[in-house]
């Protein structure tokens, strides 16, 4: 082509869009294969704990007195060898001892011979009803002048893949209550961190001088009081519950995000933007809200999936020494505190809530590692 020619106009593209940041450090996350499989894990945790309990048939807080501490199994229970000694213990209460028992699938027929002379009072029949294996008795015969009746009952089958606690409580349920909680108290005290740390720290270090060295010294002072210390004061006046905890674990944690954001803050504020922004008459809070916390959000997004995993575990040690959430409630540390108390004659209740917590942390963990590798602005 002859220099200085023109390009016909047909040939000619328009601008080029450039790709922001967030564009391309999604492009670099959806590139690590351990991060979006963590995504994906924790996605299903945290909808399997959210619905989960509306499914497997038990609230978490109902108790089964006959299924106390019975291991998992994929089979339903009652087992042919508890039926046995449930109608014996049944039998007594009605006076009558239990004969020619025939278990099916779904029922029994079994035969109650009086332990007198008297007749069977069938109102003690009831007590089938009342137990948790079987349903309400039907008298199919009257025989002997009603000494001895042949009676229908049918079978409760319940299943309980996690097994049952020392109440009688459905583990599977329990467990996914518990996630509910630890990720609630998680996602909460990590909003309460960031929330209070950005803005604190983002002012600390944009006003600098005398105000950003009273303000650090703050936290400097609220770094030498003891955790534990804190809540048992916390616990002492207002008492325990599920409200205190992610205010009292996220009223702690901020400390460590004010210093990062204000280590970020002074670096950001010496940008041209910054100062042109000044130079415009830009008021400070203006300038704060719309320049600084914006651009420390790389580090604050990384920090928060580190976050969450180190809040859940403090929420877990804190329930495990019996300060944090009570019953009916539960939470994943107070299932590992049961477990661990049982682990000689009921490992399921150790292994399956100590399981899931393992797997909610290297998820998060996981994350964060690739939102920092996305994030780095040394592998644009």
């Amino acid at each position: 082509m002859a220099q200085g020619a023109v390009l016909p106009v047909e040939t000619m593209k328009g601008p080029v869009a450039g790709r922001s940041l967030w564009a391309e450090a999604r492009g670099r996350l959806l590139h690590n294969k351990a991060a979006v499989t963590s995504i994906v894990v924790l996605g299903l945790i945290a909808i399997a704990c959210i619905f989960g309990p509306f499914f497997t048939g038990h609230p978490f807080d109902r108790v089964y007195s006959e299924y106390v501490k019975v291991p998992a199994s994929l089979e339903a229970y009652p087992k042919p060898d508890q039926i046995e000694p449930n109608l014996e213990r049944i039998g007594s209460r009605v006076r009558a001892k239990p004969e020619n028992i025939v278990i099916g699938d779904d029922s029994l027929r079994v035969t109650l011979v009086s332990s007198s002379s008297r007749p069977i009072d069938e109102r003690l029949l009831a007590y089938f009803e009342r137990s948790d294996l079987f349903g309400t008795a039907q008298v199919v015969e009257r025989l002997e002048e009603g000494r001895r009746l042949v009676v229908d009952v049918p079978i409760k089958r319940q299943y309980f893949f996690f097994g049952t606690d020392t109440n009688g409580r459905d583990l599977l349920t329990r467990t996914m209550k518990a996630g509910q909680i630890s990720l609630a108290i998680g996602l909460l005290a990590t909003f309460v961190a960031i929330l209070i740390g950005v803005i604190y720290g983002a002012t600390a270090g944009y006003l600098g001088g005398r105000v950003d060295l009273v303000m650090m010294r703050i936290v400097d002072i609220l770094y030498s009081l003891p955790f534990i210390f804190f809540v048992i004061m916390l616990v002492v006046f207002f008492g325990r519950n599920f409200i205190l905890m992610f205010i009292a674990v996220g009223a702690v944690e901020w400390l460590d995000m004010a210093r990062i954001v204000r280590g970020q803050t002074l670096s950001i504020k010496r940008q041209e933007y910054v100062q042109a922004a000044e130079a415009l008459g830009v008021e400070t809070k203006g300038i704060i809200r719309r320049h600084v916390i914006p651009n420390t959000l790389g580090p604050v997004v990384v920090y928060m999936t580190l976050l969450v995993p180190k809040v859940i575990l403090l929420e877990s040690f804190l329930s495990f020494l019996g300060l944090g959430v009570q019953e009916p409630n539960t939470s994943l540390g107070v299932l590992i505190s049961e477990g661990a108390k049982n682990i000689q004659g009921a490992t399921w209740m150790l292994i399956y809530p100590s399981l899931t917590l393992v797997a909610i942390l290297f998820c998060l963990n996981f994350i964060g590692d690739g939102l920092r590798d996305a994030l780095d602005p040394k592998d644009r």
